[in-house]
């Protein structure tokens, strides 16, 4: 009986702790961030960036909740709804993931959430040196309106990839890849590099190409591979920030004015959506990324002027990526369960 009355209160004293460290966390941030308001008198970028706030309320849920990160929301709606320069929406992105997706691995650790772990080693090795290459030798060259769509198309072609796989409820899936190859490494590792490169593009952009390959190849369960893209897309998002920061003449100036007035609300709008995650089905996940393609690819195509070339550039994004995303998918069913296991 005392036995019992031991392992009980241990339960719920380590339950206590994890609340405890997810609490300490925000006040620490709004500590931070008050001190950093009050010492520079910036409260009157509320006036001009509230619009910023209330987007990254919705999009810090998104980003503590799916494989798509805050970036993902944030980049198009600040890019096509309120027509901010792509260079801006990008470091935004990043410097805002950097705190919201980071208390949202907080929260993911915190609550025991299960992750792949060799995803984050490896994805996380070939992210880093992809967000760095990118921001140094691709951005430079990709103009705002082939940023804009190369975002949205690339993110169409994995929704319907997801879509197809998902059209039979019982689709077998793991909670975890044990049978490790150099192979399986090698892969990781080059969707890694691919995803970072992408990231220094849209802000965004390693969590949903490694979610992809997890889910569409190794048969990962979505309620696993989501908090493992999150926080991928943490550790992502900083080492971009302190990258352009310190060796690429610093973030855009204006990205820091949108950054003030969302710190507050993204720090709990992320681990609120991390939270939710460990409630819902499989299912439910995969629809509510349908939803959010869908929406951006939409009003993409409704908002950005449309030439020939950017249709041809949007038409050519978006089937690269379905064979990308269906040769995974394909490759995936191919291999047996016990093959991943």
């Amino acid at each position: 009986m005392n036995t019992n009355v031991s392992l009980t209160l241990r339960r719920h004293g380590q339950v206590f702790l994890r609340h405890n460290l997810i609490v300490v966390t925000t006040l620490a941030v709004w500590l931070a961030w008050l001190i950093a308001m009050i010492s520079g008198d910036r409260w009157h970028l509320f006036a001009d960036n509230w619009f910023m706030s209330v987007t990254m309320a919705f999009g810090s849920f998104i980003a503590g909740a799916t494989s798509e990160g805050g970036g993902a929301v944030a980049f198009p709606v600040m890019t096509l709804l309120f027509k901010i320069e792509p260079g801006v929406a990008r470091d935004f992105s990043l410097m805002i993931q950097s705190v919201g997706m980071t208390a949202a691995t907080i929260t993911i650790l915190a609550l025991g959430i299960k992750i792949e772990k060799s995803a984050l080693l490896y994805g996380t090795l070939g992210g880093s040196v992809g967000i760095c290459m990118g921001l140094t030798y691709i951005v430079p060259y990709v103009s705002p309106p082939y940023a804009k769509i190369f975002f949205t198309s690339l993110w169409l072609s994995f929704g319907i990839a997801l879509f197809l796989i998902n059209r039979f409820k019982d689709r077998p899936t793991v909670d975890a890849i044990v049978n490790h190859q150099k192979c399986s490494a090698l892969a990781l590792f080059t969707i890694g590099l691919v995803g970072g490169a992408v990231s220094s593009i849209t802000g965004s952009g390693l969590d949903i190409l490694t979610f992809s390959i997890l889910v569409l190849y190794f048969r990962l369960s979505e309620k696993i591979a989501t908090p493992t893209s999150v926080i991928l897309m943490a550790g992502n998002a900083i080492t971009g920030f302190l990258y352009k920061h310190n060796f690429l003449g610093g973030m855009e100036p204006a990205a820091w004015d949108y950054w003030y007035v969302c710190i507050p609300i993204v720090v709990v709008g992320a681990p609120l959506g991390s939270f939710v995650i460990k409630n819902l089905k499989r299912q439910q996940i995969v629809w509510f990324l349908y939803v959010s393609i869908v929406v951006q690819y939409v009003a993409a195509i409704l908002i950005i002027p449309q030439t020939n070339e950017l249709l041809a550039f949007n038409v050519a994004t978006f089937l690269a990526g379905s064979i990308i995303f269906a040769t995974l998918a394909k490759k995936g069913a191919s291999r047996s369960l016990s093959e991943i296991r």
